[in-house]
């Protein structure tokens, strides 16, 4: 998914798709457009357009560079297939260069951990797909990788895209802008999130269901990714404490949001294909409410590094607005 900005954030310069009527969900009221957003950055002249290209240009050569070709050439080519897929978004490395820059961090130091956020997210979504789990055979509108490669081969590639991350961190990151101690906090930090406390946890409720609160699957799932992908480039910037525990939940919530306005969406037909639309789950009016204190709350904690500009925090605002809205789209 690429993210933007609501247009008290946009430059004059950015494109952006004609507005969508109100989505409606059983009598649902659409997610108010929110006037939260600071004045400093209202008043940016952040070219945030430029900022995504580019960064998503960066990291897309990256992940090639990361993923190359060796023997035996199946396995990569699965790995490859699913990772480098033409008009991936990269919300995941985006978010964590956007936290580390925010902080005055370097973005070649976020640049290897973000391309790992990118391999592990990329691995989840293959075993997510498999006929064991969702079994989903179409993602991004493409041929899921069991489609195109085999159940087989597809849980290898994931297998690998895992391990391959994390040694993408250690191997790659430079070591005078980021030190061992905090490279270890970021491996940590993404194991915790794809493990048995985090995704896998999601996804076991997700297909089990059991006595535990629907949103126990909603932040475990989906919150999991955007609360390690702010916190990982927090922790490559520098942060203080109080500041990562501020970017935790403000990833957090910007995951949850994605998925809630995501279900809100689907049509009848897609609904029906999904094991958990968790927005048909808790009802119309309530998901609304739910997206809408979502929002709220992202926005609301970013408001704690206004301090440092207008410019360096309007790409964290951006993936609350896209998340919301969905119709505010760079043309890229």
């Amino acid at each position: 998914m690429v993210f933007s900005a609501s247009a008290s954030l946009l430059t004059p310069n950015l494109c952006f798709l004609p507005e969508k009527p109100p989505m409606r969900l059983s009598g649902a009221v659409a997610i108010r457009s929110s006037s939260s957003s600071s004045a400093s950055l209202s008043a940016s002249n952040f070219d945030l357009r430029t900022y995504w290209t580019t960064l998503i240009g960066e990291i897309n050569q990256k992940l090639d560079e990361a993923i190359p070709v060796k023997y035996p050439a199946g396995i990569y080519e699965a790995m490859r297939y699913s990772v480098l897929a033409q008009g991936a978004k990269r919300a995941s490395p985006v978010m964590c260069v956007a936290a580390c820059e925010l902080l005055g961090g370097d973005r070649l130091a976020a640049f290897p951990t973000a391309c790992a956020l990118e391999m592990v997210h990329g691995a989840s979504l293959i075993h997510d797909d498999l006929p064991c789990m969702d079994d989903d055979p179409v993602r991004r509108g493409k041929p899921s990788n069991h489609t195109v490669y085999g159940a087989d081969m597809a849980i290898l590639a994931g297998d690998a895209l895992f391990p391959l991350g994390f040694q993408h961190i250690v191997s790659h990151t430079p070591p005078h802008l980021v030190p061992p101690p905090t490279l270890l906090r970021v491996v940590a930090e993404i194991a915790r999130t794809v493990g048995s406390t985090g995704m896998a946890a999601g996804q076991y409720v997700d297909l089990e269901g059991g006595p535990f609160p629907a949103s126990f699957a909603q932040e475990k799932k989906f919150g999991a990714m955007g609360e390690c992908s702010a916190v990982c480039g927090g922790l490559l910037g520098g942060a203080t404490e109080d500041e990562l525990e501020v970017l935790r939940r403000y990833g957090r919530a910007v995951g949850m949001l994605y998925q809630v306005v995501d279900d809100m969406r689907d049509d009848e037909e897609k609904t029906k294909k999904k094991k958990k639309n968790y927005a048909a789950f808790f009802g119309a009016e309530r998901a609304t409410e739910m997206a809408e204190e979502l929002k709220e709350k992202a926005k609301k904690e970013l408001h704690v590094f206004d301090k440092y500009g207008g410019d360096a925090v309007a790409p964290l605002y951006s993936f609350v607005d896209y998340a919301a809205h969905r119709h505010f789209l760079l043309n890229i």
